[in-house]
């Protein structure tokens, strides 16, 4: 058995959760906000048996977007210290990890 931590941008959050349902994958999702380009999050937990570690990731692969987005950053001023200019990020995506499960109980 593996866990699957995912953590999306919250705008695929919908869209994975929906993915994983009619994939027949139980989750748990919590949600978080901010972060340097204010853009929530969301983290999937995930308990799943080996032989489908490979359906889960897919899944997140096909569901999770990367894109591009313009913030203003604060660390590129020019030399009189009077203007910041837009910076061109890749946000979005997922970040996965996925780790083997000693033990598994349900109570």
């Amino acid at each position: 058995m593996k866990m699957i931590i995912a953590i999306v941008q919250s705008k695929d959050s919908n869209r994975l959760r929906k993915a994983f349902a009619n994939s027949h994958i139980q989750m748990t999702q919590l949600s978080t906000t901010g972060g340097f380009l204010r853009e929530g999050n969301a983290t999937f937990l995930i308990g799943i048996e080996d032989e489908r570690v490979q359906d889960v990731l897919e899944i997140i692969k096909k569901n999770a977007k990367s894109r591009e987005q313009y913030v203003t950053s604060q660390m590129h001023m020019d030399v009189e210290g009077g203007s910041a200019f837009p910076v061109n990020v890749q946000i979005g995506g997922a970040t996965v990890f996925v780790m083997p499960v000693e033990q598994f109980h349900k109570f």
